[in-house]
């Protein structure tokens, strides 16, 4: 098992110096679920959000986050994002939205935390948008997908 790179010999946070690491093409996929009540569900995926359009305004704030990562979590790397990507996929059996974002960089370190984070506004900001129609909505199974690229290898998850 490989242990925590954000920790000193002393187990106190640190950030790890990427200084002499080689720059390489890197690759992360995330997803995240909104489940919504039919009603909310419905405005979403017809646009009709009193507060305008849901899925564009949380398109817009998941590719705003990916590239304030650093901001928000603070032991990440500012990196120069190539490409952000969100997508959405109604699942209108089970009232859900389902939020993909892929982020890619040419960096010394991954982009996965970027695309977590991405997901994490996206879902934040639909929650936001139908939060007067419907409270209860739910955020959940936020996870990573897959990475490419760096000395760690390639990630895939299996059965998702």
């Amino acid at each position: 098992m490989n242990k925590p790179t954000h920790l000193d010999s002393d187990g106190k946070a640190r950030m790890v110096n990427v200084g002499e690491k080689e720059i390489t093409n890197r690759q992360a996929r995330a997803t995240v679920s909104v489940k919504l009540n039919e009603t909310s569900f419905e405005i979403a995926r017809e646009n009709r959000s009193a507060k305008g359009d849901v899925i564009t305004v949380a398109k817009l704030a998941g590719i705003q986050a990916a590239k304030k990562t650093s901001e928000l979590i603070p032991l990440c790397h500012q990196l120069p994002l190539n490409h952000v990507e969100i997508e959405f996929e109604f699942d209108q059996s089970q009232n859900m939205i389902k939020i993909f974002s892929t982020v890619r960089c040419s960096s010394r370190t991954g982009v996965e935390m970027e695309a977590l984070t991405a997901c994490s506004v996206a879902a934040l900001t639909v929650y936001d948008m139908l939060k007067a129609v419907h409270k209860d909505i739910v955020i959940s199974d936020l996870m990573l997908l897959e990475k490419t690229g760096g000395k760690s290898g390639d990630f895939g998850r299996e059965n998702t």
